[in-house]
C-alpha cells in the first residue's frame, strides 16, 4: 500500500469525525466543561466505536480454511 492510498484511507469520513470530536472533547475537558469521568465515557465510546468499525471493514486473513 502506497502513502497515498494510506493517506486517502485516513481522511475518510469516519476519521475525520473521530478525530473532530476527540479534539472538541479534549477542549471542553480542559476548560473544565466536562468532568474527566465524562470525558472518558464519551471517548471510550467513540473510540470503542470507531476501531469496532475498522475491524468490521478489514478482511479477516487469520482464519484458516477447514478441510
Amino acid at each position: 500500500m502506497n502513502i497515498k492510498e494510506k493517506l486517502a484511507k485516513l481522511i475518510d469520513v469516519k476519521s475525520i469525525v473521530t478525530v473532530g470530536l476527540t479534539a472538541i472533547f479534549c477542549i471542553l475537558a480542559l476548560k473544565e466543561v466536562i468532568t474527566s469521568t465524562e470525558f472518558m465515557t464519551i471517548f471510550t465510546l467513540v473510540i470503542s466505536f470507531y476501531f469496532n468499525k475498522q475491524k468490521e471493514t478489514t478482511p479477516d486473513t487469520t482464519k484458516k480454511e477447514e478441510d
